[in-house]
């Protein structure tokens, strides 16, 4: 039998997931932890993602972890430098920010089956011997660039929303926003009241409701510090209300009805002016792409300086962007709030586990993994916010704890048996990704293409179902649904 701290785990990246993670397996005697990531500090899209007007849009209460609840957030979501703050404070208070190793980009994962390890390699050349790998990379850390002709031509400045370029001055000039995704919801409004023009080239619409995230009055900042049970009602109340948006999501015919319903509502007040309107609304079921929350952006559209085209990007020139119908919108600068690769979860990393056989060509058909955790003939290694654990309706701080708890047990389950490695079965893999791609049948997230589907059309990104089901499936792992690499210089392992 091994002991916890005599097993090595690898954890990459030092978002919410791989501070989880270490959290999770010290508090349970895991004390070889490290924690590789590849910016300057932790914080995962948190630390990237700065542009004006950054925050969250689901309620601190429940985007915050439940062993780690404050009652000092300044407002109901509350903004990026106040959710970096927190995981600094909360990966101290832990003591697993002394784990994290910086500016340390992972290029390859690699199994060794006569070792039963893993070696992981930094873009450096340096590596690191581990019993297990966490990929805590997430689905939110590779910015996506449109493809524009004529790209490379443009005289002027330009920069993703992920990558915000704080030195550049945008008072007083003429600028373009390719995008209006969550990102460019929350940043157009505040540059919209700064530059002289604002051009906002817009894809698709999208469903809205409200937000309009003012900081706490001191009798509300008072009641929720002190009042007895008032936090831990609001964070079920958030919790439930995610539920619901899940359940309209799940039954776009009836459920969905009264969200559209709501939605409309709102844009039909917000929209005054009717040419906007036409433009910005929405021409798919409620709940397909992510339903956007803010009180802001919808009359950002409207101000006199702002434009919203909605016609193609044909090309760039060296003065700005022509559309489809053959106007040349001049700009100085470019700002891209395309969103991300969502699909692509670690890659361009090099994973390769039992037999040499890389993730690359077990994907091949589209991500998929065990309750997104875990990829069959990839020994001990765990993907946290992996296929299909992304969430429409709630929060995925609740998926990550739960993800935490389960590798955890997952890890415990090796050191009980003095085991190698644990590595789910195949057949247990393709039942549990068979279940979760036939769960989307009827729902709304089949009604258009998002950033949910991958090239060839399958949901990877969203879980199909709640955040209790989820919690729920990985309470308790179960060890007949894995089997158990002996160790080197041992029997073979337990079944």
């Amino acid at each position: 039998m091994r002991e916890p701290r005599d097993l090595s785990v690898v954890i990459v990246g030092g978002g919410f997931g791989g501070i989880a993670a270490a959290i999770e397996l010290q508090a349970h005697g895991f004390d070889d932890l490290t924690i590789l990531e590849r910016a300057p500090d932790l914080g995962g899209t948190w630390f990237h993602n700065s542009y004006p007007g950054a925050a969250c849009d689901v309620p601190s209460h429940l985007y915050s972890f439940s062993f780690a609840q404050r009652r000092d957030w300044s407002r109901l979501c509350s903004p990026q430098q106040e959710i970096l703050d927190y995981l600094h404070d909360v990966a101290r208070d832990f003591g697993v920010d002394r784990l994290v190793e910086t500016d340390t980009e992972v290029a390859s994962c690699t199994w060794d089956d006569e070792a039963r390890r893993w070696t992981v390699t930094s873009s450096d050349g340096r590596t690191w011997e581990a019993d297990a790998v966490v990929i805590a990379t997430g689905q939110l850390h590779q910015p996506a660039f449109p493809r524009i002709d004529g790209m490379a031509e443009f005289a002027g400045h330009s920069f993703h929303s992920a990558a915000w370029d704080h030195e550049y001055d945008l008072r007083g000039k003429r600028v373009a926003v390719v995008g209006t995704g969550a990102s460019a919801v929350q940043f157009v409004p505040e540059i919209a009241k700064d530059v002289q023009r604002l051009v906002v080239f817009q894809r698709t619409g999208n469903w809205f409701l409200p937000r309009k995230n003012h900081r706490y009055p001191a009798p509300i900042r008072a009641a929720i510090r002190y009042l007895p049970g008032l936090q831990a009602y609001r964070r079920r109340f958030i919790f439930e209300y995610g539920e619901s948006l899940t359940l309209m999501i799940r039954h776009p015919a009836t459920w969905g009805r009264i969200g559209r319903a709501r939605s409309a509502a709102f844009m039909r007040w917000q929209l005054k002016d009717a040419a906007v309107r036409e433009k910005v609304w929405p021409d798919y079921t409620f709940g397909c792409k992510r339903v956007l929350f803010s009180s802001w952006f919808l009359p950002a559209l409207q101000r006199p300086n702002v434009e919203l085209v909605t016609d193609r990007i044909a090309r760039a020139t060296p003065r700005g962007l022509v559309t489809s119908d053959g106007t040349e919108h001049e700009v100085e600068c470019i700002i891209y709030g395309t969103g991300f690769r969502t699909t692509d979860f670690m890659f361009p990393m090099d994973i390769a586990g039992a037999g040499g056989r890389t993730l690359r060509e077990a994907w091949a058909e589209g991500p998929h993994a065990h309750l997104g955790l875990a990829v069959p003939g990839f020994p001990s290694l765990f993907v946290m916010y992996g296929p299909n654990t992304n969430t429409s309706g709630g929060s995925i701080i609740v998926y990550l704890e739960a993800q935490a708890a389960y590798l955890r047990q997952a890890l415990q389950q090796v050191c009980g048996r003095g085991a190698a490695a644990i590595d789910v079965r195949p057949e247990v893999e393709a039942a549990s990704d068979g279940e979760v791609q036939a769960r989307f049948a009827g729902t709304a997230w089949t009604r258009c293409d998002s950033w949910y589907r991958d090239a060839q059309g399958r949901i990877v990104a969203n879980w199909p179902g709640y955040m209790r089901e989820y919690v729920e499936r990985t309470k308790v792992l179960d060890p007949s649904e894995y089997t158990f690499v002996p160790a080197p210089d041992r029997e073979p392992a337990l079944p």
